[in-house]
């Protein structure tokens, strides 16, 4: 009987070894100035703003820490209902990734994979401030990826 297995999720595409060791809610927010009242009892009609970003932090040999900040708002006119912040992070170890495949990696899979604890994060968060419950869309961080590498490179051909 081998004792070679691991209880890590890994990935591993052209010898380049992708480790997640754990995730975890770093810092999060909730703002509701006057809680889930609507100004002048109107209807539920808000505009919503969303900003994401992404960040690492090297932690150890081949270790690094991926931050995924999403940032949503509400707005009734100009009212704000409610301001959500959500910081989820996860430490991931990758091994065998040259540099551009290192930035790909953490500008792309390590955020895919955050996402969905932070869409819940998110979500959890308006639900019990009394809000009709949100779900924030899916989102491509491949084709995001892409489209900022397009943009910090002048002179690239599209």
């Amino acid at each position: 009987m081998s004792d070679d297995t691991t209880t890590e999720p890994q990935a591993s595409i052209d010898g380049v070894q992708v480790t997640l060791q754990t995730v975890y809610l770093k810092d999060c927010s909730y703002e509701s100035p006057n809680g889930p009242r609507l100004p002048n009892n109107q209807t539920w009609e808000p505009k919503f703003q969303l900003n994401m970003n992404t960040s690492a932090e090297d932690i150890g040999p081949d270790v690094r820490e991926v931050l995924l900040t999403i940032t949503l708002e509400a707005k009734q006119g100009d009212a704000t209902l409610y301001l959500v912040e959500v910081k989820q992070a996860g430490v991931f170890t990758v091994v065998g990734a040259s540099e551009p495949d290192l930035k790909r990696l953490i500008g792309s899979f390590c955020p895919g994979v955050l996402f969905p604890y932070a869409r819940e994060a998110v979500s959890d968060l308006i639900t019990k401030g009394g809000f009709p419950s949100f779900l924030l869309p899916l989102v491509n961080f491949d084709l995001l990826y892409a489209q900022a590498a397009e943009t910090s490179q002048p002179g690239a051909v599209n």
